[in-house]
């Protein structure tokens, strides 16, 4: 049996018809999949929740101008940083001082850079705030931090924190209208609607930032939940 080739021209032919129709799904896929799920589509932080979103957190590190853009469009106010170096391995590049969000944060001001601001953002958008009205049926009014930047290393170690570069964020309790105040250190292993709350909270960190820690890694947050977006990949 001979076997039949496609000519030069033919095979070009068939080549543009195949773009054409990949070109067509893409095209089509761009504007019927929701945008928390279409990784084409810019980060929002207004979007719900996504297969997409840590995608577009993550490559917000290589995109600054687009985070920002992101974190104006989403109605939080800040003060740029200048890039600079505060010490050996320490310092802000593409970061930010938070003056508005939609919650009060304790141990103000927090130092972080975008992405990190736009992950807490999202974090306290989608997950804190209605957790609160599902779970404990009352406001969120205040996020309570042990702070953001820090020049030092990680506790018991020579590597250089996250805070040593304004990319985490230390949080240790909540504040609601009722006049409640939920703590990590006192709340995270009850039972009730507290203790509900907290590990509801934490688990709703997870597909946002790289790493979540809280009280079940270690004994050294066993009084707050840390949240990164480092090199890391970790949710305990």
């Amino acid at each position: 049996m001979v076997k039949e080739e496609l000519s030069h021209p033919d095979r070009a032919k068939a080549i543009g018809l195949f773009i054409l129709v990949v070109g067509f799904i893409g095209l089509i896929a761009h504007f019927t999949v929701p945008a928390q799920h279409n990784p084409l589509r810019p980060l929002n932080v207004t979007d719900p929740i996504g297969v997409a979103t840590y995608g577009k957190l993550s490559r917000a590190k290589y995109t600054p101008n687009a985070c920002f853009a992101a974190l104006d469009a989403g109605g939080v106010e800040y003060a740029r940083i200048p890039d600079q170096e505060t010490g050996r391995n320490c310092g802000f590049k593409n970061a930010l001082i938070l003056e508005k969000s939609l919650t009060p944060y304790g141990a103000a001001p927090l130092r972080m850079t975008c992405r990190q601001t736009a992950a807490v953002h999202i974090w306290e958008r989608h997950v804190a705030r209605p957790k609160a009205e599902e779970i404990l049926g009352t406001e969120l009014t205040r996020i309570e931090t042990f702070g953001t930047y820090a020049c030092r290393n990680v506790a018991g170690s020579r590597r250089r924190s996250e805070h040593a570069g304004a990319n985490a964020i230390d949080i240790w309790g909540f504040r609601f209208a009722d006049g409640r105040v939920v703590r990590v250190k006192s709340h995270w292993r009850k039972e009730g609607p507290e203790g509900d709350f907290l590990r509801a909270v934490f688990k709703g960190s997870c597909p946002l930032f790289s790493v979540s820690l809280g009280p079940n890694f270690n004994a050294a947050h066993a009084d707050h939940f840390h949240f990164d977006m480092g090199p890391g990949d970790t949710c305990r």
